[in-house]
């Protein structure tokens, strides 16, 4: 599927549908990137339906309070509770992680929203681009190390979590460019500094978003269909967020017209984080997997459906398992005993 900057702009225009609502009572739901923004404004939607537990994952514990009492003023509901969690570091997903272990509770809903978006390549402690790590890597290392969670849930209460990944329509107009599909290691040429230049940065984090949409397909590709877990990802669409914060200058400009003229509220795209989270209660299978937009199912991009595009689909997987596996042999572990290979990947 293409989708022109036309389309974009009519999509912008559209009246987004209301927010679903659903009765959580019992449940417990996690949203990252919980203090502003989408979800802040999705974590408030969430306490309206009264969830047994919302725990805010928050990079800021002033801002994570901050949100609580926000919260609890907004909605009136008192059980919110702030974990502390920096993307931008392995270890802090990992305590992150451990804590829920110890905890023993029970997860229905895992919102993965928190995201980097920077114009210039800034290394983490490890020397990873930054925006890659935080949407790339330390995203798809908390789904793996909480899905035993979600799998003991399903089991235990006979319900179908899921998994809801914060995507984006602009990965309708990368692609991986040949030097990278050439690499030996996609991930890590993408995320060195000697790839990372002025002009492979200004499409950097439409590419991230592209990677996480790889990720749920080739996730869901390998989780059995009799395993009750349902991922998607959702498309919010432009939307009046911090999420631009550290672009400067010129591009600053044209990015706050366009926040000006077109973009939703972020209320307005949060009702896409909810309705991957809660849609279609009664089917839900029929979301494994999907790309969401306008709270419907969406079509991919050309690139991601091309033989190119699943090769690399299958690349990426195998080379994040590898990566995560070095950092916790827990994910490896978890991908044999929850996961399986996919046709796909014997083929390609």
């Amino acid at each position: 599927m293409k989708v022109s900057f036309g389309t974009f702009l009519r999509s912008q225009f559209a009246k987004q549908p209301p927010v679903l609502k659903a009765d959580l009572a019992g449940k417990t739901v996690i949203v990252l990137g919980a203090n502003t923004g989408l979800g802040f404004e999705a974590s408030k939607h969430f306490a309206s339906m009264n969830p047994g537990r919302l725990i805010l994952a928050c990079r800021s514990q002033s801002k994570g309070e901050a949100a609580l009492e926000k919260l609890k003023a907004a909605t009136g509901y008192t059980k919110a509770e702030l974990w502390l969690i920096d993307l931008s570091d392995f270890e802090s997903v990992k305590r992150f992680a451990d804590k829920f272990e110890r905890d023993g509770g029970r997860l229905d809903i895992l919102v993965e929203n928190a995201a980097l978006s920077i114009p210039k390549f800034q290394p983490t402690k490890d020397g990873w681009e930054s925006s890659l790590y935080v949407n790339d890597l330390a995203t798809p290392l908390l789904a793996f190390l909480l899905l035993p969670a979600m799998i003991k849930t399903a089991e235990r209460y006979s319900v179908i979590p899921r998994i809801v990944v914060v995507a984006s329509e602009t990965h309708y107009w990368v692609t991986l460019d040949k030097k990278v599909l050439q690499s030996p290691n996609i991930l890590k040429t993408m995320g060195s500094s000697e790839y990372c230049t002025k002009d492979t940065m200004a499409n950097r984090y439409p590419l991230t978003k592209m990677i996480n949409i790889f990720f749920v397909r080739a996730f869901n590709d390998r989780l059995p269909v009799s395993t009750p877990l349902v991922i998607d990802a959702v498309n919010p669409g432009l939307c009046k967020t911090e999420l631009m914060r550290d672009v400067k200058g010129f591009m600053a400009m044209i990015f706050g017209t366009l926040m000006n003229v077109l973009a939703f509220t972020a209320e307005e795209g949060s009702r896409q984080l909810v309705y991957g989270a809660i849609a279609h209660p009664d089917k839900p299978d029929g979301l494994r997997g999907q790309y969401l937009s306008a709270c419907r199912i969406f079509e991919v991009s050309d690139f991601i459906l091309s033989p190119e595009g699943v090769k690399a689909q299958n690349r990426i997987w195998n080379e994040l398992v590898e990566i995560l596996g070095d950092f916790d042999p827990r994910v490896p572990a978890i991908v044999d005993q929850y996961l399986t290979r996919s046709d796909c990947l014997v083929r390609c």
